[in-house]
């Protein structure tokens, strides 16, 4: 039998489609239904590489006689939060009010069906009492009989969550001055692990938000902060948090060594982190990253795909550990190198088996076994190569294959900024086939869309596939310029400012103006597993109005960080990506206008030679430079056509903000105007 997820297009949601549970998909109808029946709606969220959401399907979901109990007493709506971010939003949120605690995943909320109020928050339940936690099953019998007896309470409880919602929302403020900045970094190292790099302590993520400030700070002559951010990256590359063998990195470690890792590998860690290891210098970490999005995570069509599962064969973590005699018999005589290499000769790191994590680097290693560092380095890719291909042979973790905008956005910002680091062609032409892809299947009527699988596009977009997708949009620009590329970025900005912004208090709401009506309407400023989405977009909107003169934007900028104002000055470090935004808006990072360089044909910018002349020169004169290398024949707007191209060899102007200095035609003379 299977119930209504069935055809839904979801893989997180057709995992469930066989559960004794009678399950809805969030609709009207499981709602009207819900009212009709006078049933309390049980909403259970998660994703499809969870590993807790499997362990309570597993127990609770896939019992008869929990199932039963759900089927009798409430109307049960499973939610994939990667499809429905807003639900998510707004149902964490209440989690945290209710329990005074952060949520996760699974999240188990019961709601009043005529409000949508929920009344009762956890996540992971056990199907019986455990570890301190209530079983589900009694868990359902006492909600279930609260219900029944208490519904007057819960206009009570609406409004009350509504007053909580509202003075969650910030009022608009007084922009900070750069101490903020100073404080932010302050705080940054005061969360610092100066023994094992990153920002706080376990669980811990890797927090490419707070990466990206302290790399900003350094390049502003914050030497501390350089080296916490290089440092972290460093350590994270050579922990467990990477796989060495197929690259990529997983969603978090469990302790603070950077030793075990939470196996899922998510899109929306990895464009990020890829781009941050491409900027620092760990190339054999990022070229890695880069082949494993382009091997497993690329679709046919183009685009990307959202996660790989932690559990494969049932356990989780089984895909990636080794027994020792395994990688004893794969690789004979080489076993002993890496094994001194990788940690193989200590104690087994995992239930009894090894996670690969590197332990000693190769000079290291060179002095232990009398041999070159290179041919360390030799001998150890030859090994990672053998494991990688009988670790091939194994059973693979599930892939959750429906495209999201936002997240394919994070990773077409990384794949560009490796294409022009790494001096990879093929990053950028997969970057590329993705814009193409968004924009035939996800680009509609001037709307964007938020998923697409299963050959269908829907949802309406949100704003972090709005902001990521304009930020996406500038990276490509600054890569290889095309000039529909700069259409469909204002298109896209346009499109955010007239369904997205909050004309009274400024900023932009997470949905847009003609979604369906929900218990609450957030505006996030403050970064999560992604960074938020009002930060992306003032920083985009500040980008494009300098590069195209266009008022418009740079005033949405502003109002947005006003509107975070209070929050950036309350807590800094939990909002580094509005941090990066006010930075930029109050000291504008100085901007080329290449014009007449070769590039009508290049792929990246690094395919014209005159154009890598200059980007390397501006690079070197202010590494905060911008760099857009513009072909004499490109078709441009009224704002930026005035840049013009001249007939024998290029010409660059700078700007900074809205004030550009006089066109150079001289290398020279651009390191004095960037100095």
């Amino acid at each position: 039998m299977t119930n209504r997820l069935t055809d839904q297009t979801s893989p997180y949601l057709r995992q469930h489609a066989d559960n004794p549970v009678d399950w809805w998909p969030w609709c009207d109808e499981a709602l009207a239904t819900a009212r009709a029946e006078d049933k309390p709606v049980l909403l259970s969220v998660g994703y499809s590489a969870c590993h807790w959401c499997h362990v309570m399907a597993h127990e609770s979901f896939e019992d008869d006689s929990i199932a039963a109990l759900m089927n009798a007493h409430f109307v049960n709506i499973k939610v994939d939060r990667e499809e429905r971010p807003d639900l998510d939003k707004i149902y964490q949120m209440a989690h945290q009010i209710l329990t005074q605690r952060p949520g996760g995943w699974p999240l188990t909320v019961v709601i009043d069906p005529h409000t949508q109020t929920p009344f009762m928050a956890g996540t992971y339940f056990p199907a019986t009492a455990s570890l301190g936690m209530p079983g589900f099953a009694d868990v359902l019998r006492q909600v279930s009989d609260w219900y029944a007896g208490n519904q007057h309470q819960l206009t009570d409880q609406k409004q009350r969550l509504a007053q909580i919602f509202a003075r969650l929302e910030p009022a608009p403020g007084d922009l900070p001055d750069q101490r903020i900045l100073e404080r932010a970094g302050k705080e940054l190292a005061a969360a610092f692990d100066k023994q094992y790099g990153g920002f706080g302590g376990a669980p811990k993520f890797p927090h490419p938000g707070s990466l990206a400030l302290a790399t900003r700070l350094g390049r502003r002559g914050d030497e501390r902060a350089a080296r916490m951010a290089g440092f972290s990256l460093e350590r994270m590359a050579d922990g467990g948090l990477f796989d060495h063998l197929g690259g990529g990195f997983f969603r978090y470690s469990v302790d603070d060594r950077w030793e075990i890792p939470h196996f899922e590998k998510m899109l929306y860690d990895n464009g990020p982190l890829l781009a941050a290891c491409a900027q620092q210098g760990l190339t054999t970490t990022a070229h890695a990253t880069a082949d494993w999005v382009l091997r497993e995570m690329t679709a046919p069509e183009g685009g990307f795909y959202s996660s790989l599962d932690a559990d494969s064969d049932g356990r989780e973590g089984a895909f990636y550990v080794w027994s020792q005699a395994e990688v004893e018999s794969a690789l004979g005589d080489a076993w002993a190198l890496f094994a001194a290499a990788y940690g193989l000769d200590r104690a087994p790191n995992f239930e009894g088996h090894w996670h690969l994590q590197r332990r000693h680097d190769d000079q290291d290693l060179a002095d232990r076994f009398g041999l070159t560092p290179d041919a360390i380095d030799d001998h150890l890719a030859a090994g990672r190569q053998t494991l990688f291909e009988q670790r091939a042979a194994r059973t693979r973790p599930d892939r959750d294959d429906k495209i999201l905008t936002s997240w394919n956005a994070l990773m077409i910002g990384g794949l560009f900024t490796a294409a022009d680091a790494l001096d990879r062609a093929d990053c950028a032409t997969a970057a590329d086939d993705a814009l193409a892809m968004i924009r035939q299947h996800l680009w509609c009527d001037g709307r964007l869309l938020a998923v697409h699988a299963g050959g269908r596009s829907h949802t309406s977009g949100f704003l972090d596939d709005y902001a990521f997708l304009l930020d996406a949009l500038l990276t490509a620009l600054r890569t290889r310029w095309h000039s529909p590329d700069l259409a469909w970025a204002t298109d896209i900005a346009d499109a955010l400012l007239a369904h997205f912004a909050d004309d009274a208090n400024g900023g932009f709401y997470f949905t847009p103006d003609d979604h369906e009506p929900l218990l609450h309407r957030p505006r996030p400023f403050q970064d999560e597993s992604t960074p938020a989405g009002n930060a992306v977009a003032a920083r985009a909107l500040l980008h494009l109005g300098w590069l195209i003169g266009e008022p418009r934007y740079l005033t949405a900028a502003e109002r947005t960080l006003a509107a975070g104002a209070t929050l950036m000055n309350d807590y800094p470090m939990a909002h580094s990506s509005l941090l990066l935004a006010l930075d930029e808006y109050l000291d504008p990072p100085p901007v080329v206008i290449l014009r007449g360089a070769d590039t009508a044909t290049a792929r990246t910018w690094r395919d014209a030679a005159t154009a890598r002349t200059w980007r390397d020169a501006a690079a070197a004169a202010n590494p905060l430079t911008v760099v857009y290398s513009i072909a004499a024949d490109a078709d441009l707007p009224a704002g930026l056509a005035d840049k013009r191209a001249e007939p024998d060899g290029p010409v660059a102007y700078v700007c900074r903000g809205t004030t550009c200095a006089p066109p150079t035609r001289s290398i020279t003379e651009l390191d004095a105007q960037l100095g």
